[in-house]
């Protein structure tokens, strides 16, 4: 044989040796994080996107954040539609200890390792990361196994999906931040139902509550100070900004 018969690597006795110093050393110097497998509930197959999925399960782990000198990617920048946040990260998590505290879930669309689309919510930052890509290979086979996944995650826009995880910090970004109406109804006492209003179109109308208002759930939204700048927000006329009393505003004045 070509190499030495008398060192063998990677036997299964040194194979669990060097995942379980792996381990230790991810609890001594990783963070506890959240891991929320997405709850698909109408995948869209040509954009591959489910605007209606959910996160309904929790489960706290520990990673290690790769990044030493702060995230990664093209971070903050300016585009056409106004400022976006890229920021990227890299978690290293045990591939036995996902395996043993998560991949039992039902939601995960394989449960052979974490899914791409998955949440992990970083305490620290108070900060969600959905996952882009998994990494298997990295190290690349030391003593013929492969212990970790590598995460590579972006931060996590959201625009009002279902958190019930259980956890007050996770599921607080959705009453604060949801513009979901449907959330907000009145339900009857029994809980099994809404109050609906009556409609001659066929379409539903519920109750909300008045607590919802695009103010308070989007402080970014400008709608209303347009609404109030142009004169909209009123039923008199006086005040509007464009006069649609006028029969022809474009063009020369009428001759009577």
């Amino acid at each position: 044989m070509p190499t030495n018969v008398y060192f063998d690597t990677g036997t299964t006795s040194e194979q669990r040796l060097y995942e379980d110093l792996i381990i230790e050393q991810l609890k001594i110097y990783g963070q506890d994080v959240y891991y929320l497998p997405r709850k698909i509930a109408n995948k869209d197959t040509i954009f591959g996107e489910d605007p209606a999925s959910s996160f309904d399960d929790s489960y706290i782990i520990e990673m290690y954040v790769d990044n030493t000198d702060g995230y990664m990617g093209e971070q903050e920048i300016i585009k056409k539609f106004g400022l976006e946040l890229r920021d990227d990260i890299t978690f290293t998590v045990s591939k036995l200890r996902w395996e043993t505290l998560i991949s039992n879930n039902s939601d995960l669309q394989t449960t052979l390792r974490p899914n791409e689309g998955d949440l992990v919510y970083f305490p620290t930052t108070n900060a969600f990361f959905e996952i882009q890509f998994v990494e298997h290979e990295q190290p690349f086979y030391q003593q013929n196994a492969l212990p970790i996944y590598k995460l590579s995650c972006t931060k996590w826009e959201y625009s009002s999906q279902r958190l019930d995880t259980g956890i007050t910090t996770i599921d607080s970004t959705e009453d604060s931040l949801s513009t979901d109406t449907m959330q907000f109804q009145f339900s009857l006492e029994n809980e099994t139902g809404a109050f609906v209003l009556e409609s001659t179109i066929g379409a539903i109308d519920y109750f909300v509550n008045e607590s919802f208002t695009m103010a308070t759930q989007q402080p970014v939204d400008q709608g209303q100070a347009f609404e109030t700048a142009a004169g909209t927000n009123t039923s008199s006329t006086t005040d509007d900004i464009l006069d649609f009393s006028e029969r022809n505003p474009f063009g020369e004045v009428d001759e009577y």
